[in-house]
């Protein structure tokens, strides 16, 4: 299940120039074609994650969690928790800017059923949503949208630690209009991902498009994702991810949501949702791209149960996005 509260104001931290960000793209695009053009020797570390399948010890990633998955195929439940802060001021059309403040929390609960080594059904989207911002957004609450579909590895090899996965999900305007879900006639989620282990190393990456049925209610939309974590000991597995996010073509920005501004947000608003939301704004392409650094670690409590927490902060600008800052918790059950 899947919910969201915005509630009191969040600090102001200072943003990191768009330099800073291509910068750290490059690095990790480099790093990763790296080890993946590389033959290197699979995870053997003894702990109580090793199994004599390689693939045990890999970890799911923990930010955009809605999108961004491991690339194998496993049966297991996935609880999350976010603690969202929203910047003071959002940027609208124009130029200008509105005050919003406060924050959302998120408890969400994502399934997977392995129907075999290469194959799987995902849900990964529903819930329900409270919104309580401190400014010009009203408080509601409601449901979000369902989404589900199949994930497939194309390539599975443990032999060589690498898989790469392909997943469909379908995601239904089932939620409420209140919480800004439940427009348009629904999307279709395309997902690339792909999986390295190596030596205690890990390598993730993601890359998908949302291409929603009707375009005017709801923008196309894309994201790329990356994932680097070394594993130190059973307990602690530091990682790194990366997420951008990019509107490819924006809606129409016609009257939505009445409960928010009296419908006005899609045409009022300079930016699209990230991750979790799509409202379809008119002005969306003003501020195309959203790109944040998330960092944490992993703790493999048992064989089958890991944990994980990452801290999140926008490389782009802070105004032009939902999120000023994001801490994210997880508890992944494989069976």
């Amino acid at each position: 299940m899947l919910s969201l509260n915005f509630d009191a104001s969040s600090k102001r931290n200072k943003d990191t120039t768009m330099k800073s960000t291509r910068t750290f793209l490059t690095m990790s695009a480099a790093m990763t074609a790296t080890v993946f053009a590389g033959s290197v020797s699979p995870l053997t570390m003894n702990n109580e994650c090793e199994s004599k399948d390689v693939f045990a010890s890999a970890i799911r990633p923990v930010s955009n969690p809605t999108l961004f998955d491991l690339a194998l195929p496993r049966t297991n439940v996935h609880a999350i928790f976010m603690n969202q802060q929203m910047p003071s001021r959002v940027a609208t059309v124009g130029g200008g800017s509105a005050p919003l403040g406060g924050d959302f929390q998120v408890y969400a609960v994502q399934f997977e059923y392995a129907l075999h080594d290469r194959l799987s059904v995902v849900a990964t989207k529903d819930g329900y949503v409270n919104f309580d911002p401190d400014t010009t957004l009203s408080d509601e609450s409601g449901f979000a949208n369902l989404a589900a579909g199949l994930k497939y590895a194309m390539i599975f090899q443990p032999e060589n630690g690498f898989a790469l996965s392909g997943t469909a999900t379908v995601e239904v305007p089932t939620g409420s209009d209140s919480v800004t879900e439940g427009e348009g006639d629904g999307a279709v989620n395309l997902i690339l991902s792909s999986l390295k282990v190596a030596q205690g190393w890990q390598f993730s990456s993601g890359a998908g498009l949302h291409l929603p049925f009707d375009g005017d209610a709801n923008a196309v939309t894309s994201f790329v994702s990356s994932h680097v974590s070394y594993q130190v000991c059973q307990y602690f597995i530091p990682l790194l991810e990366c997420n951008w996010y990019h509107v490819v073509d924006e809606g129409d920005g016609s009257n939505r949501f009445n409960d928010q501004i009296g419908g006005a947000l899609p045409s009022v608003i300079a930016f699209e949702g990230g991750d979790l939301l799509n409202w379809g704004a008119s002005n969306a392409k003003d501020n195309a791209d959203i790109v944040t650094m998330a960092a944490g670690f992993r703790s493999c409590l048992k064989e089958n149960v890991q944990a994980g927490i990452v801290y999140e902060v926008p490389l782009t600008d802070r105004n032009k996005n939902l999120m000023d800052s994001r801490l994210t918790v997880d508890l992944v059950w494989n069976f």
